[in-house]
């Protein structure tokens, strides 16, 4: 499993990656940004905006505690107005579920319900840097709370 140090570099590399490409790019409705997160999940972000309606959130990652899963959520986001914020401040909140696979010596299934809620912020209008909380709450195998979150970042082609 890559450590919070490998995850870090990653993003990073995917930021200058993505900086050398051409400024074209901007979050309309319909654009997909993909991205990574790092935090407890770590993964891969793939997120479909809707400025009309709800936005679909996808995550393929990995948790500390040796669970693989995907994340999906509908996201309904409202712009925030701050003073002396130049860039499109925004806050989320959605409903979702998730399913996955526990590596605990032995393999189980893992599905559950979770919801999101977090910022995000538009920068050079084809990068999203966003923070968000994800509370869950699993149904099979064990019937118990947990939450997670992270910093991500996306670019939107």
């Amino acid at each position: 499993m890559p450590s919070l140090r490998d995850t870090i570099l990653a993003i990073l590399f995917l930021g200058l990656c993505a900086g050398a490409l051409p400024a074209q790019a901007q979050r309309t409705s319909g654009a997909a940004g993909l991205g990574v997160q790092a935090g407890e999940p770590s993964g891969v972000t793939l997120k479909i905006y809707n400025a009309d309606g709800p936005s679909y959130d996808f995550l393929a990652a990995w948790s500390f505690d040796n669970f693989l899963f995907l994340n999906a959520h509908a996201l309904f986001e409202q712009p925030l107005a701050i003073e002396n914020v130049e860039q499109p401040v925004h806050w989320f909140v959605g409903p979702g579920a998730y399913v996955g696979i526990y590596d605990d010596g032995g393999s189980e299934a893992g599905l559950g319900i979770s919801g999101t809620i977090g910022l995000d912020i538009l920068l050079a209008e084809q990068f999203e840097l966003y923070i968000q909380a994800t509370p869950r709450f699993e149904l099979v195998r064990e019937t118990e709370p947990d939450i997670g979150g992270g910093l991500g970042l996306r670019y939107y082609f």
